[in-house]
């Protein structure tokens, strides 16, 4: 008798799953499988294109009983013991009812992803220094809608290292505020490093070096130079300064914290563009899982179970515009990269894949921001700052104060110096009324507010 693990990836219907079985080889259509004392019996009935098995199981009562009874969560590579507590690991894959797929369903999604994309041959040589950049924007669990899962950085780790390339390296900086070697903890990205003995740059450490990026010297994190081929891991996700973030956006983890403050002070858009002439990105995997719509930190995910991948940054951001139901013309910067020569914004002429049916499905609107805006005098606000004030409002308005804020708040580095009455930050600390920290967290602001509506209006 031969011990196989089985892993249901997606129910077929009338009791047939595709599954990864382990080791494959001995699962051949006809084979018959047997768990707990033929509680579940299944048979393998037939293998699709990558290899995955077709199997039909046999139970009586309720299949996902019978599953949660007999089997165990398969886990990631990093997590090396089973779970006392599987919710603690569950991703977005294995919230709805009747998806029996786990953690690992992102990573080999990812794999097969990568496969039909053929970026083994885009690479070519085996020697070449192959960045991965994802997003660890703060210390927040991906599922929160803000940073990229860890699942799709091991599908790309594993994917290079079983086609030869074995010079990998992640690299990252958080934004300001928060520490990047937090966030890289906090996401599970230490883990990867460990288990794949990939190491991790912590771009917030690293020296900036001034570059001419289209025409615009901006500074540059010293050894982004030092790598050969950047994969770039955004997460598709609204922001409340920009609309959107993705590709184009998320180089800035590549710049230094006082490049960062400087892109706030010149207005996003403009330097955002041209840093996109200075980092050219080779290939983009985007991390479509469950990205928070409203909110670059995330809190209000929104579940799509959708990764994409492609090789254009402001084609991939152009599209990302169209699923958000945005115009390329409210997102300044998409257009400026074009014109630098970044890209094309072009998707009428534009090859798009589709590998799944269920991959065409509409992003639903989302405008919570545009409301507390208004509440909002903004000037060269930092991406930390503002991003933690907005939820805040949310907050605010869930309570029913919001609509008491009668009078704007002031945010940015615009307010250095001046005086005024409210205020939100270190850069408004002459204010009459004002909450400190550079950044002060989205609770430190509530309550700051809080108190102010209840108390000084």
């Amino acid at each position: 008798m031969v011990g196989v693990e089985v892993l249901l990836l997606r129910d077929k219907g009338d009791g047939v799953w595709e599954c990864l079985t382990k080791p494959g080889r001995k699962t051949h259509t006809g084979t018959e499988l047997s768990f707990g004392d033929d509680e579940l019996t299944a048979t393998v009935v037939g293998e699709v294109d990558d290899g995955n098995k077709l199997v039909q199981f046999h139970y009586k009562g309720i299949f996902l009983e019978v599953l949660e009874r007999l089997g165990q969560m398969p886990l990631p590579p990093y997590i090396h013991e089973q779970l006392q507590d599987p919710e603690r690991y569950q991703t977005v894959y294995s919230r709805a009812n009747g998806s029996a797929a786990a953690p690992t369903a992102g990573l080999h999604f990812t794999k097969e992803l990568l496969e039909k994309a053929d970026l083994q041959s885009h690479i070519g040589d085996r020697k070449k220094k192959i960045g991965i950049k994802p997003n660890l924007v703060s210390p927040s669990e991906a599922s929160w809608g803000a940073t990229t899962h860890p699942e799709v950085v091991s599908g790309i780790i594993e994917y290079l290292k079983e086609h030869g390339f074995r010079d990998l390296v992640m690299l990252e900086g958080s934004w300001v505020g928060d520490k990047t070697r937090e966030a890289f903890e906090t996401c599970g990205f230490d883990r990867l490093e460990e288990e794949y003995q990939v190491p991790f740059w912590d771009m917030q450490k690293d020296k900036g070096v001034s570059v001419d990026c289209g025409g615009m010297e901006l500074n540059i994190c010293e050894r982004v130079k030092e790598i050969d081929f950047l994969i770039n891991v955004p997460v598709l996700k609204g922001h409340c300064q920009t609309k959107i973030t993705c590709a184009l956006k998320n180089m800035k983890g590549l710049i230094p914290n006082t490049e960062k403050r400087r892109f706030h002070a010149m207005g996003l858009h403009k330097p955002i563009a041209h840093l996109n002439a200075g980092i050219h990105q080779d290939f983009i995997v985007v991390d479509n899982i469950c990205g928070d719509l409203d909110f670059e930190d995330g809190g209000n995910p929104v579940v799509m179970n959708r990764v994409l991948a492609g090789m254009d940054p402001v084609l991939m951001d152009s599209y990302v515009c169209e699923m958000m139901h945005y115009k390329t013309e409210e997102v300044p910067y998409i257009k400026l990269a074009e014109e630098l020569g970044v890209g094309s914004t072009d998707l009428k002429h534009a090859r798009i894949i589709y590998c799944e049916d269920t991959a065409r499905k509409k992003l639903p609107k989302s405008r919570k921001v545009v409301e507390l805006q208004d509440a909002v005098e903004e000037v060269e606000s930092c991406s930390a700052c503002y991003g933690y004030l907005i939820p805040a409002l949310e907050m605010l308005k869930n309570d029913g104060l919001f609509e008491k804020l009668d009078e704007k708040i002031c945010i940015g580095q615009g307010f250095r110096g001046k005086t005024g009455n409210l205020g939100v930050g270190a850069c408004t600390c002459r204010f009459v009324h004002n909450v400190k920290g550079c950044p002060p967290t989205e609770n430190q602001i509530y309550d700051f507010l809080k108190d102010y509506i209840l108390n000084y209006k």
